[in-house]
């Protein structure tokens, strides 16, 4: 399982996949399908689709990873997740399968959403990509449009030391024919994308070369306003969403775009856009990002865990007022932990801490690492340990961060 051993967890072919699914049918063919790779954002642009395709009336699959509580998130239709008994079937139905073919967890996971999605009969299903594109086990699935949100630094040592083999990596995800949006130009992988999208004779799209956002702002019921610009004309005004990152901006836009392509294949209105973007996490039980856990004092957690993603919590954090910044973090142990620790901020006082797994980064390492980077804090054997120490030490102007992993902020949650 890769979300708690990593490396050793990783198939590197589809053969697996392709056997699990020709056992059911071939299922992955059964269901319409929009496919959602990148390396930041695709979780967020996977629920925002979901969340106004089913505001459109459609019954709709999400299929996201990893889980943060309930193994069960991982696959659900309508923003229910797949009932037990369905999983126990699916694994009792299949043992011998399983023994002989000898899957890893995640294919296992995949094959079982699929063949979850076929039977129910979803008008379309949001399939967001695990690792990477052209190897991941998601990658059998001939969808209605391809989407890669943006390409930045993580899991290097599966995809590559640079930005371009990355992005060659990502691009596996673009099909003969099938139209691909791009959420974020990036001068050193545009031409990637666009010789795979020319090869495979795909229409390729960069959301953010036709929208981008006029301005954003709060509004009093705790809402993100956004006003969205197509050229010079305001296409989406006072669009309101209950996803609070700053960075969601790049995420809507790389949504707004890929409704424009699926408009070929859905009736989906313009209040519909706005009603499922407005309760994205309502709709679709979306958790786990810059989500506001309580207040006086401001708890916010956050799964933003690589070098991009963490560079746009700091900035977020930078524009929030608060007396004293109390920071909850841990890591796993395959990151580029120096780089990322430069990004924090130093004026916090920090509670590094280790998640309930073997890829966790033990916290006394963490904190000699840290010290060396100028951080200030101490080390805390558990995620509860550094949680309550942090609820303790911290006033009611103060604001409490918790962050650096998805599995940190599974267990504060």
């Amino acid at each position: 399982m890769y979300q708690r051993q990593g490396k050793t967890a990783f198939k590197k072919n589809l053969n697996n996949i392709t056997l699990l699914c020709k056992h059911s049918g071939n299922s992955q063919n059964k269901f319409k399908s929009i496919h959602i790779g990148g390396t930041n954002g695709k979780g967020s642009v996977s629920h925002i689709l979901a969340s106004v395709l089913q505001k459109a009336g459609y019954k709709t699959g999400l299929y996201t990873s990893p889980h943060l509580i309930d193994f069960r998130e991982r696959i659900k239709i309508n923003g229910k997740m797949i009932p037990e008994k369905e999983v126990i079937d699916y694994v009792e139905k299949n043992k011998f399968l399983f023994e002989d073919v000898q899957p890893s967890f995640f294919e296992m996971t995949v094959a079982l959403a699929f063949n979850y999605f076929a039977e129910q009969k979803t008008d379309v299903s949001v399939v967001e990509v695990g690792l990477g594109g052209r190897l991941d086990s998601t990658n059998i699935i001939t969808p209605l449009v391809s989407v890669i949100t943006n390409i930045s630094y993580d899991h290097t040592q599966f995809l590559g030391e640079t930005l371009w083999e990355i992005a060659t990596e990502k691009a596996g995800i673009i099909k003969e024919k099938i139209p691909v949006v791009i959420g974020e130009f990036h001068e050193e992988t545009e031409k990637v994308f666009i010789n795979r999208a020319t090869e495979k004779n795909a229409d390729i799209y960069f959301a953010d070369k036709e929208y981008f956002v006029d301005y954003s702002m709060m509004s009093t019921d705790y809402k993100q306003i956004l006003n969205i610009k197509k050229g010079q004309k305001t296409v989406y005004p006072n669009l309101k969403t209950d996803l609070l990152g700053i960075y969601q901006k790049n995420n809507i836009i790389t949504a707004l775009k890929t409704i424009d392509v699926l408009k070929k294949s859905f009736e989906i209105s313009d209040e519909d856009i706005y009603s499922g973007i407005t309760d994205v996490s309502g709709i679709t039980n979306f958790k786990g990002r810059w989500q506001v856990l309580n207040y006086n004092p401001l708890v916010i957690a956050d799964s933003g865990h690589n070098k991009a993603g963490l560079r746009e919590v700091a900035k977020q954090i930078s524009e929030i007022p608060f007396k004293k910044l109390h920071f909850v973090f841990g890591t796993v142990n395959d990151k580029n932990i120096d780089d990322i620790l430069n990004l924090l901020p130093r004026y916090a006082r920090y509670y590094f801490t280790k998640a309930k797994i073997p890829r966790a980064l033990h916290e006394d390492i963490l904190l000699k690492k840290a010290r060396k980077a100028g951080l200030q804090g101490n080390a805390y054997k558990s995620v509860d340990e550094a949680l309550n120490a942090a609820k303790k030490n911290a006033k009611k102007e103060d604001m409490i961060f918790i962050g650096g992993s998805t599995f940190i902020v599974a267990e504060a949650i």
